[in-house]
């Protein structure tokens, strides 16, 4: 038979082995979630990179819309300007021909007036011939 002591190194042989294969599991288990994390983390780690180079080239290309977008808003706004600019001259030459209009309308009517006081004095002078006569 074995003696105690014998039984006793060799339970403490079984059980250190166990721990080791147990470890040995803990360890194998823990290195393929690292593995599994550490693969999804690389490809959302790519995925990020791509989309912030598709994001840097939308940047840029919204710069330059925007840009070239100010640019017809500032020639549309310089239209505008002279649009009104043109407007408003137009509305000048319409109030300078009404006062040409009203000054010649008084000047008619002033010459008008002259004219029949003369002609009113002629007839004046005629009817005091005719009635001298």
């Amino acid at each position: 038979m074995s003696s105690p002591s014998a039984q006793t190194t060799a339970q403490q042989q079984q059980q250190q082995q166990q721990q080791r294969e147990a470890r040995a599991a803990i360890l194998a288990s823990l290195s393929s979630i690292g593995t599994s994390v550490d693969a999804d983390l690389r490809t959302r780690t790519a995925d990020l990179h791509a989309n912030s180079a598709a994001i840097a080239k939308q940047e840029m290309e919204l710069t330059k819309q925007t840009a070239a977008l100010r640019k017809e808003g500032d020639k549309w706004q310089k239209l505008g300007d002279t649009s009104t600019k043109k407007l408003n001259e137009i509305g000048d030459v319409q109030n300078w021909a009404e006062m040409l209009e009203r000054d010649l309308l008084v000047l008619e009517e002033t010459v008008r007036l002259a004219d029949e006081e003369k002609a009113g004095g002629k007839q004046s002078r005629g009817e005091q011939r005719h009635l001298n006569t």
